[in-house]
């Protein structure tokens, strides 16, 4: 076993998890976690989004772990505990996107080496469903997948997509990539935003939950992206867009108030995904894993049975 690294578990309110620190092929320290099923029949790696770290899917961990599965997690570069990239920590920073994938690298590597139960599936939420898509596309043992608010695009109002585009190269060009995003704010969403009309969920209890795991434990708080991060995103969006889709059977989760990420890329995506089926979570926001308990039950119990219908 690797050096051990904090965790919460005061907080995430899941299943015992022992967390480490590893190395990325550039040098970057990123902290994994695991947690060990009884007579496991796989492993699922969560993928989390931007601004989320390990602790935030204790609840869906344990689902798992119940379900008889192992789980491994990650804070991605740039957000939770893992090292943060730019001058400041509040700014969620990467100067090119396709590094994270040297992160999942990273965990591939570590999950290798532990020998953790086959067969391996996938939840990749948001931001990971892109970094997580890539993956899949790149080779990958993987036997299944379950997307969330996949982030294979990001919704903005159309004049906006010219400015998105144009103002981070310009950024970049003049050295200042690491800067904030225009639009966007320093402070962590949920510890700065109210319950009403946010983006995340619509169950007052689980943004409670996000706002306590934040002012808690100041590592988990995260603001807006970088310049750098915005121009990396889009490119990276619009790089998979033109890539067809892997071949293994895949579930995508969207809620129907859904205001993060773009829909349409989301539908074009899934359309032609062969054995991929689409669902729509009637009155969910972004984050459907972190819904009232009857959405979730939902949405973890359609994950459990795909994952269930391999045989170990």
């Amino acid at each position: 076993m690797g050096e051990q690294a904090p965790y919460r578990d005061d907080l995430a309110q899941g299943p015992e998890m022992r967390a480490e620190w590893l190395r990325t092929s550039d040098g970057v320290r990123i902290r994994v976690g695991h947690a060990e099923a009884a007579d496991s029949k796989g492993t699922v790696f969560i993928l989390p989004g931007r601004t989320e770290y390990i602790e935030k899917y204790g609840r869906t961990a344990k689902d798992l772990v119940r379900a008889g599965f192992d789980v491994v997690s990650l804070d991605w570069r740039g957000q939770g505990m893992s090292d943060r990239l730019g001058a400041d920590p509040m700014v969620g920073h990467v100067g090119r996107f396709i590094d994270f994938q040297k992160d999942w690298a990273a965990v591939r590597s570590f999950a290798g080496k532990a020998n953790l139960p086959k067969p391996w599936h996938m939840i990749a939420h948001s931001m990971g469903g892109c970094i997580g898509l890539r993956a899949l596309m790149s080779g990958t043992d993987m036997a299944s997948v379950m997307f969330s608010g996949p982030m294979w695009g990001i919704d903005m109002a159309g004049y906006l997509r010219p400015v998105a585009w144009t103002l981070p190269r310009l950024a970049m060009a003049i050295g200042q990539g690491h800067r904030i995003a225009p639009g966007t704010s320093i402070k962590s969403y949920p510890a700065s935003e109210p319950f009403e009309n946010n983006l995340l969920t619509s169950d007052p209890e689980m943004f409670d939950h996000m706002r306590r795991h934040v002012e808690a434990e100041p590592q988990f708080g995260l603001g807006g992206p970088s310049c750098a991060w915005l121009l990396s995103a889009l490119q990276e969006c619009a790089a998979l867009a033109r890539m067809p889709s892997p071949a293994l059977p895949a579930l995508c989760f969207v809620g129907s108030n859904e205001r993060i990420v773009d829909t349409r890329a989301i539908r074009d995506r899934m359309t032609h995904w062969k054995g991929g089926k689409l669902l729509l979570v009637d009155g969910a926001e972004h984050e459907v894993l972190m819904e009232k308990p009857n959405i979730r039950r939902q949405v973890t119990g359609a994950a459990v049975s795909l994952f269930s219908s391999f045989k170990s």
